[in-house]
């Protein structure tokens, strides 16, 4: 029997015709795109970049990529791609979890889904075979509910349920897929496409396999190797070494606190002074941590269950108290409050939101509300969690107050006639990482094609000495390389699709020795960063072709123009202008807007 190449079941799903077939995707987009992001782009642009977001006309992707639900360490990521309804770009989100390895198991590489169903449906996917089953029973429900009810339908074993929420069914522009109650495509409000589809889940029942490779014995080396530099406990900044494996990825909030690269009150300020540590990994591991769980294949166990023990939310059990959901719903709404972070956190979990997003709406509105901007009756002062869990329900449902933040902070501060005070980037709102202290995240941030994004580039850990490459976080010069390479190499490794955390042991060599084994090509790290550089420019040539043109890549002004006044970066701001010159130099872009000969070069047109 032959191996069975990537790529070629990708099921194609007609929910207006309630009908579906497999279709091989074309070899030379997976050449070309690899898999997981790449591949999905691909699919997003070819149905075009002028299609209404939030319309069932748009292409709904998941994408598993040539290495998920294998044995390859942190291989239990798959991604969502879509035309975003928060942002207008092309959007790639990525889950952990074991959905990914079970759609995989069950005999899929991706799911496409176009048009829209009449009424509300899940797709059943078992043994090679997709049925769509009436939703009606948990449209309106939470997430939680929802996959409570399939659980008992199905049982619990070998069973991922990846589902909306109230959020998703009402079109808020940042809603977000959850699975297993708690891993979420968070970004760019993929949810509201399967809302508008009345997609309610994708529900898996699957066993376990070994990965399908030419060579196994090639294969078990290869993996070896990869996951030694994981486990190397004498590398400081190996994900098991480096403090993700005892405090998650909020270890990082006392770090950047330090260095003044925390935004604090709608990124007024870059440091939340001793708020920080109330919520940071350090507090949380030492008061409310309950288990590590992990996603498939992962030795690292980032995830911390936690369980509040006392005060209003006694007895909530939740995972994960993570760091950039513990800053946009903390230090950025002036809240040390770390149980109602976590009340918070699992209320987007559970309704089917963005908390990054989230958290910036709340935090633009409590400035608004400082201000006097916001509508009689409708503010929010500055730490009041009991009406920020209120105003999150009605953000879900869309009543008062929470329907105009239901649109994102931009588009809702922009109504206000005040759009200076969104910390948003094409839309989408900032995370963590404030420019002013880590200058090369602001860059990344301005250039992502998906809005501000962190993950993109994900420059900080250079900047925060995560992984072994010098980089001043105060210095502007020399970043415009840095950060296309590292989104080069992310390109490739979400199209994989392992873990960021990855690339904190592992690199191109690394990535092409496992992809080149498993596929039995010949691929080594010129290739691995030539398709990342390939998959990035098709990112931006979509986005040129939705309207996206110079001067879109850009920063609030609070950041360019207002200095911190904070330890670690006190008196500077982010130098864009000549960052983006030495940016678009190294991409070859001209004002942001990829020409013509580049595209052919890349082998795009």
């Amino acid at each position: 029997m032959r191996l069975r190449s990537f790529g070629e079941r990708i099921a194609h799903i007609d929910l207006a015709k309630g009908s579906w077939q497999m279709k091989p995707a074309p070899r030379d987009w997976v050449e070309k795109y690899i898999g997981a992001r790449g591949l999905g782009v691909r699919y997003v642009l070819e149905n075009g970049p002028e299609v209404e977001p939030l319309s069932p006309e748009n292409l709904l992707c998941f994408m598993n990529g040539p290495l998920s639900g294998s044995e390859a360490s942190m291989s239990g990521r798959w991604a969502c791609v879509t035309k975003s309804p928060l942002t207008g770009t092309v959007t790639d989100s990525h889950q952990g979890g074991w959905t990914a390895a079970r759609v995989r198991w069950a005999g899929f590489d991706g799911l496409v889904f176009e048009g829209g169903a009449e009424r509300p449906v899940y797709a059943f996917l078992e043994d090679g075979e997709i049925s769509l089953r009436d939703a009606s029973e948990v449209w309106g429900k939470g997430i939680h509910e929802t996959v409570a009810f399939f659980q008992e339908r199905y049982g619990k074993k070998n069973l991922s349920v990846n589902a909306i929420g109230p959020a998703g069914e009402n079109g808020v522009r940042f809603a977000a897929w959850v699975n297993e109650d708690d891993r979420a495509f968070g970004r760019g409000g993929t949810a509201a496409v399967g809302g508008v589809k009345n997609l309610k889940a994708i529900v898996v029942r699957a066993g376990t396999r070994k990965s399908e490779v030419p060579d196994r014995d090639a294969w078990k080396a290869v993996r070896r190797v990869a996951l030694d530099a994981i486990r190397d406990e004498a590398n400081i900044t190996s994900p098991r070494k480096g403090g993700l494996s005892v405090y998650g990825t909020n270890v990082l909030m006392n770090i950047t606190n330090a260095i003044g690269a925390l935004g604090t009150r709608n990124s007024q300020t870059t440091a939340f002074g001793a708020g920080a540590e109330k919520i940071s990994g350090e507090y949380v591991h030492e008061h409310l941590l309950v288990e590590d769980p992990t996603c498939h294949a992962c030795p690292v166990a980032c995830k911390k269950e936690v369980e509040i023990k006392e005060g209003p939310w006694a007895g909530l059990h939740m995972e994960s108290v993570e760091y950039e959901p513990a800053w946009s719903l903390g230090a950025n709404c002036d809240n040390d409050d770390v149980a109602a972070v976590a009340k918070l956190i699992d209320q987007s979990n559970d309704l089917g939101l963005d908390p990054i997003e989230l958290g910036n709406a709340f935090s633009m509105w409590m400035e608004a509300t400082e201000q006097g901007w916001a509508p009689q009756g409708q503010g929010l002062d500055w730490g009041d969690t009991a009406a920020m869990v209120a105003l999150t329900e009605d953000i879900a449902r869309r009543h008062g107050a929470g329907d105009a933040l239901a649109e994102g902070p931009a588009r809702a501060a922009e109504a206000l006639g005040h759009s200076e005070i969104a910390m948003a980037v094409k839309g989408q709102a900032v995370p963590a990482y404030d420019p002013r202290g880590l200058k090369g995240m602001g860059l990344g941030y301005a250039t992502s094609n998906r809005g501000a994004c962190h993950l993109r580039a994900y420059v900080a850990a250079a900047e925060l000495g995560v992984v072994p490459i010098e980089a001043d976080p105060l210095a502007w010069r020399g970043k415009g390389e840095l950060v296309k390479t590292f989104q080069d190499l992310h390109a490739f490794s979400d199209s994989l699709d392992l873990c960021k955390f990855s690339a904190f042991a592992e690199g191109a060599p690394e990535y092409a020795q496992q992809y080149a084994t498993a596929m039995g090509i010949d691929f080594g790290p010129d290739d691995v960063m030539l398709a990342g550089e390939r998959i990035y420019n098709l990112e931006r040539y979509f986005n040129n072709r939705a309207g996206f043109g110079p001067g879109s890549d850009t920063l609030p002004a609070r950041f360019t123009e207002e200095a911190s006044t904070q330890a670690g970066s006190k008196g500077h701001v982010s130098e864009l202008g000549p960052m983006l010159g030495e940016y678009y130099a190294a991409r070859g872009w001209k004002e942001g807007v990829v020409p013509d000969l580049k595209l052919k070069d890349l082998g795009i047109l």
